[in-house]
């Protein structure tokens, strides 16, 4: 198995929820976590439990997505792990969304996803190595109502990292997706601990094992496509 101590990760969306999960395990892997969000105070009192590096940022502002890999490499010298994780999202008939909402959704899933591997990939073709790894949804390999511009963000977000991971495989960077199913967080304003949840939905824990099975498979394996949801959602 690959061990992930003192490798350097960057974790987007890291404050809450799934990202928090990512974040917290691999630094108790002995990974240097970069927690980033646009909580400055969320990630704080994350960063007192993961004793690596916080930096407050918006993700689909490409001055941040700059930044944040300049901090990560003067901070510690290289990268490792790049976890694009950060998204929103919104459901509604097609006709009932606002041009701005798409904008906002697009922004962060897809955009924000962009920004962070355009500014990551120079660094890790010129290392040889590296593991880029996108948190995008089950939505992205199906369609269902009301998700008209949530799923088509994601769609595009999964094409994007198929293609980059064509792109960067002769290099040695490794490229792999998640697609979750309906899990127990803050996503889409919704409250963790709903009724019934421990029935219907994965926890942001189960995604962060996910993340490390992934990424403390050996070097010689590749996995690109791991989807994860409960026995009990309908497709």
């Amino acid at each position: 198995m690959n061990d992930l101590t003192d490798q350097v990760a960057i974790v987007t969306g890291a404050s809450r929820g799934i990202g928090r999960a990512i974040a917290l395990l691999l630094a108790l892997q002995g990974a240097k976590v970069v927690a980033v969000a646009r909580s400055a105070e969320e990630l704080e009192e994350l960063n007192a439990k993961t004793h690596g590096l916080a930096i407050p940022a918006d993700v689909s502002a490409e001055e941040d997505a700059q930044h944040i890999i300049n901090e990560t490499l003067s901070q510690y010298g290289r990268l490792d792990i790049l976890v694009c994780n950060a998204g929103v999202g919104s459901f509604n008939l097609l006709e009932n969304f606002e041009a701005a909402e798409w904008d906002r959704i697009f922004d962060i899933n897809v955009k924000g996803t962009f920004l962070l591997c355009k500014a990551a990939v120079p660094h890790f073709k010129a290392q040889g190595r590296g593991h880029i790894v996108g948190i995008a949804s089950d939505v992205a390999k199906r369609t269902f109502e009301h998700g008209t511009v949530y799923g088509a963000s994601k769609y595009a977000q999964d094409a994007m990292l198929g293609s980059l991971r064509k792109e960067l495989r002769p290099h040695g960077v490794k490229v792999s997706t998640i697609y979750p199913g309906l899990v127990d967080t803050y996503f889409n304003d919704s409250k963790p601990g709903a009724a019934d949840s421990e029935k219907t939905h994965l926890r942001p824990s189960d995604i962060a094992q996910a993340v490390r099975y992934i990424l403390e498979a050996p070097p010689h394996v590749v996995v690109d496509e791991l989807m994860i949801h409960p026995m009990t959602q309908e497709w």
